[in-house]
Parts: C-alpha cells; sequence; structure tokens
C-alpha cells in the first residue's frame, strides 16, 4: 500500500486522484480530516482507510511492514505564519521523523520541499546539494522546509530511495480551501466573477515593472505526474535519491497569468495595480525559475504545461463548474 500524507489537501489530494485513475486504491490517506471544508477533495475517492495526522505515527508502527511507499504532502505551507512553533512541529519533526521510520523500516519517501527555501535567489535555483546550508529563505515556511533538507543530507541511515521536491508556484484544482494561499489564478478568478477586474501587486523595485514580477507558475497536475513517475522509476531501481527542482523551467508574469484567466472566461483584460502589502513586502520574491537539468538528467521527458494550457483547463473544466 502508499501512504499519502496531506491526501485531503490542495497538492495530496490531485496525487490521490492521479493514483485512482491509474488503477492504485491500495491508499491510506493521512490528515487532519477535522476540517470539512477539505472533505470533496476526497469525497469521490478510492482507499483503504482515513487516519488523523495525530495518530499517524502510532499506525504506522504496527503496518509497516504492509507500507510500499510513502508520499508525505503534508504541512503547514502559510508565508505569512510567523509563529515558528507552527512549523517546528507540523514541517520539520514531523518529517524527520517520517524520514527516520523510512530508513529504519527501509520504505521509499518522497516528501515536499518548496522553492521558498531559495530565498531571494542570490544562489540561483539549482537544486545542489552543496549550497543547501547557504540558503537563506525570506520566511519561516521556507526557513522549515530548507531545515528539514539539510537534516536529511546530514543522515547516515537513508530510506532505499529519497526525493525532496522543491515545488515552485503551484496551482490548479483543490485549491479552494486555501484562503490567502490560493493561487493568483484562483483569486483572479473570483475577482473577475465579482468585479470585473484583477488587483495584481504593484512593484516595489526598479528593476521591475507592475505586474511583471516573474514566478515557475507549475500546474498540480504535472506535479502528481512526476511523482507517480518517481515512484515507477523507484520500482525499476532508476533513479538517485535527493533534492529535486519541480517547475517548469521557464518563468512568466504575473500579468501574463492574469490575462490568460481573463482569456480563458472570455473577458477583457483589466488590471488593477495595488501595493504589496506591508507584512510581507520586504519577504517578497520578484523572480523565481527552477533549473530542471538534475530531473530531465534522472530521465523525466514529459513536457510540463504551458501556463496558457493550464490556465484554460483550471478555469474551463474546475472553477467555471465549482467542480
Amino acid at each position: 500500500m502508499i501512504v499519502v500524507t496531506g491526501a485531503a489537501g490542495f497538492i495530496g489530494s490531485i496525487v490521490l486522484a492521479e493514483l485512482n485513475k491509474k488503477g492504485n486504491n491500495d491508499l491510506i490517506l493521512v490528515d487532519d480530516f477535522s476540517k470539512q471544508n477539505k472533505e470533496r477533495n476526497f469525497i469521490d475517492a478510492k482507499y483503504n482507510e482515513l487516519i488523523d495526522r495525530d495518530y499517524y505515527f502510532d499506525w504506522f508502527e504496527n503496518n509497516h511492514d504492509n507500507v510500499e511507499f510513502v508520499i508525505h504532502l503534508g504541512a503547514r505551507t502559510d508565508t505569512t505564519e510567523f509563529d515558528w512553533s507552527v512549523f517546528e512541529k507540523l514541517n520539520v519533526s514531523f518529517t524527520q521523523k517520517m524520514f527516520g521510520l523510512c530508513a529504519e523500516y527501509n520504505i521509499p519517501l518522497i516528501y515536499a520541499s518548496s522553492a521558498a527555501t531559495y530565498g531571494n535567489g542570490e544562489l540561483a535555483y539549482d537544486d545542489n546539494h552543496e549550497v543547501v546550508e547557504k540558503l537563506q529563505p525570506l520566511n519561516p515556511y521556507g526557513r522549515s522546509k530548507n531545515e528539514v533538507d539539510k537534516w536529511i543530507l546530514r543522515q547516515e541511515k537513508q530510506p532505499p530511495f529519497w526525493a525532496g521536491l522543491k515545488f515552485f508556484n503551484v496551482y490548479g484544482p483543490n485549491e479552494y480551501h486555501k484562503g490567502r494561499m490560493a493561487s493568483v489564478i484562483f483569486h483572479s478568478f473570483n475577482q473577475i466573477t465579482e468585479t470585473g477586474k484583477v488587483k495584481l501587486f504593484r512593484s516595489h523595485r526598479p528593476d521591475f515593472n507592475d505586474g511583471e514580477q516573474l514566478r515557475d507558475f507549475i500546474y498540480v497536475k504535472d506535479i502528481a505526474n512526476v511523482i507517480i513517475w518517481m515512484i515507477d522509476e523507484w520500482q525499476k531501481k532508476d533513479i538517485q535519491s535527493g533534492l529535486y527542482n519541480l517547475g517548469t523551467g521557464k518563468a512568466r508574469s504575473f500579468y501574463d497569468l492574469a490575462a490568460n484567466t481573463f482569456k480563458a472566461m472570455g473577458r477583457e483584460v483589466n488590471i488593477e495595480f495595488i501595493d504589496i502589502p506591508e507584512d510581507i513586502r520586504d519577504k517578497y520574491q520578484y523572480f523565481t525559475e527552477a533549473n530542471m537539468n538534475k530531473l530531465r538528467a534522472a530521465g523525466y521527458d514529459k513536457d510540463f504545461t504551458s501556463l496558457e494550457d493550464g490556465v484554460e483547463d483550471y478555469v474551463r473544466n474546475y472553477l467555471n463548474k465549482t467542480k
């Protein structure tokens, strides 16, 4: 069986759906299932059992002999949360314990890292293990992910295979519960529906025009495809453990993103620029772009969804239908 943590969340629920599509229903779902607003993310899924995250490790100790793979996507992802104790418990300690148990019981593990570990990108966006200790994340969330990466790279005892996936800007279906942390596409769709226009952040740097801040936007279905590919490659013993960037390798502007949202909705572009909130202004990334050479060299050769195609699919087949 495969364990999926964060299974009721954004990325986890899409991975779950893709596993089901491939006929894999022997799944254990782990999350905080008391949050009923996420129930529709897994209501139609096929699985064996739901395990509350507070009882997961007890369950794991008793059932590890039946676990073939762990996909650990559960985390606190709020970049505006500054209480370190929240991240230390949910992101750092939980993942470290997970890694240790997978190493002890010889179970392969994929876990969610983040491009937030790269900070302002002074050391570029290369998934090179040599730079991990030198990275300077801009917020506690990014720091929590980097602390895990650093700790894992120091461990002598490791699972038979592990991968820390540095997700860049992920968007797509099943993110409706994320509030402020949902993608700009999600918020743009709602703003256009309600007001006919989109509000984008004004640039507070002279080297970037308003709305021309650049991010590597990756469609959540591509994330699921890479994870499932890694599981297949591990079964063939044909992939190396390590940290892997997971973006498209092509940065796009927020203006492009908003304009494509208008297009998918059949509306004229109408954008208003507003100041970046002061609580995140000095921690705001103006450019991210994944170096994807490592994953490509490992053998992943499938094209990533273009921003145009991803926005069109998300808007027309999900947001327009409130699916």
